[in-house]
């Protein structure tokens, strides 16, 4: 079973900019910038779990996600993760649907991606703010974060599903956090 182990911070547009200029000073490399929109479902077997079901759409490309996060008191959260691309992002879609899913939330976010040895920095814009997130082992986050040397950085625990349901707008019976389209 795949662990995902990482800790997110919220970030002011001071701390996005120094994290950019500190990034590379640290031995990171930039990796790429992507577009995502994210489509959560709810359904059979999801109620009452600390849990996702997420069809993420990345330039042209699908993955689809099961998320479920451990118990722990950390803000280094740990989470079982289970993922697959999807050749037909509408395909798995209906699928999920006729299997009696349905989408509860969508959200849109801007992220680019950093790595520095083996940890992987994220730099994620939302509709409803700036995070970051580093993934790797518990010491090497710890070293990241020590060699970042960020002042203030806020460590966020709520998971951008939660973030959405609460700071989202409700369209129908979906809560969608998206960005304005000019």
């Amino acid at each position: 079973m795949p662990i995902e182990i990482e800790k997110k911070y919220r970030l002011s547009e001071q701390q996005r900019l120094a994290l950019v200029q500190r990034l590379p000073e640290i031995g990171a490399n930039l990796v790429g910038e992507e577009f995502e929109e994210n489509v959560l479902y709810d359904g059979p077997g999801l109620k009452g779990r600390n849990c996702v079901l997420r069809l993420r759409r990345i330039d042209g490309r699908a993955i689809l996600t099961y998320k479920e996060r451990l118990q722990g008191t950390s803000p280094i959260k740990r989470q079982r993760e289970e993922e697959t691309a999807v050749q037909d992002a509408d395909g798995i879609h209906t699928i999920l649907e006729a299997l009696g899913y349905w989408p509860k939330a969508i959200y849109e976010k801007k992220r680019q991606t950093w790595r520095v040895d083996a940890v992987e920095v994220v730099l994620d814009e939302l509709p409803f703010g700036l995070f970051m997130e580093i993934e790797g082992e518990e010491i090497e986050i710890e070293t990241i974060e020590s060699k970042l040397a960020i002042e203030g950085l806020i460590t966020e625990n709520a998971t951008y599903p939660e973030l959405t349901m609460d700071k989202g707008k409700r369209a129908g019976s979906v809560v969608e956090a998206r960005f304005q389209s000019d």
